[in-house]
């Protein structure tokens, strides 16, 4: 963690993530928005979420949906809701 924001999630000044969690655009968007403790608490959920959809990282579509599960947990911008 580097400098302190604004979590757009939880609305606390926290610690920022000191680089992107994900490749690309996402991971930008979420160190920018996104304090280590909400990120920390993607994370927990994520492996949650992976095993009650059974999803199969061989399957573009399986990336799409917890990557839309991600931006709706973590409040982000323009979310879909997930299907």
């Amino acid at each position: 963690m580097d400098s302190e924001f604004c979590c757009s999630r939880c609305n606390r000044t926290s610690g920022r993530l000191s680089k992107p969690p994900l490749p690309g655009a996402a991971g930008e968007e979420v160190q920018q928005n996104i304090c280590a403790v909400c990120w920390g608490e993607w994370e927990s959920m994520e492996v949650m979420t992976i095993n009650e959809l059974r999803l199969d990282f061989m399957d573009p579509r399986s990336q799409q949906i917890l990557l839309q599960h991600m931006r709706q947990f973590l409040m982000l911008e323009d979310a879909e809701p997930p299907s």
